[in-house]
């Protein structure tokens, strides 16, 4: 059996992962961008979100911003409750592992994945809560 994947239902989640799928993982040229599906906490549902990140030796780096709202994302909350997922990064596809970064590591890629995505440095102003980055390792 095959679990129904639900896309990210915001206007703009949703355009972001028709156009990664329509143009072989490359929406935004420059950017670097990948799909990654996590299972509802709560609802036990697979939900897919198409985000920005860097990398780190072997791990994608994603950064848990939410466009610096107060809350973390829903994809945070799930990817914490159920760290094992399947990335698709172009069009590859694999397995792999989530972590929250130490605080040593997030102060070292900090400044990457600001450079990387200007808009993160507003974001972090923007919230009074610690933005998280995520380290997800092939497995």
């Amino acid at each position: 059996m095959t679990d129904t994947i639900h896309d990210n239902p915001t206007p703009w989640g949703a355009d972001h992962i028709r156009r990664f799928r329509e143009t072989g993982g490359h929406p935004r040229p420059g950017i670097a961008d990948l799909l990654l599906p996590t299972r509802g906490r709560r609802s036990g549902l697979l939900r897919r979100t198409a985000l920005t990140y860097v990398r780190d030796e072997d791990a994608y780096v994603l950064t848990a911003s939410n466009a610096g709202g107060d809350r973390h994302p829903a994809w945070y909350l799930n990817l914490m409750a159920d760290p094992e997922v399947t990335l698709q990064v172009g069009e590859a596809t694999f397995p792999a592992t989530a972590r929250p970064a130490t605080a040593t590591e997030s102060d070292r890629l900090w400044p990457t994945v600001v450079a990387a995505m200007p808009s993160y440095a507003a974001y972090r102003t923007a919230t009074i809560r610690e933005i998280p980055l995520v380290l997800v390792a092939p497995t």
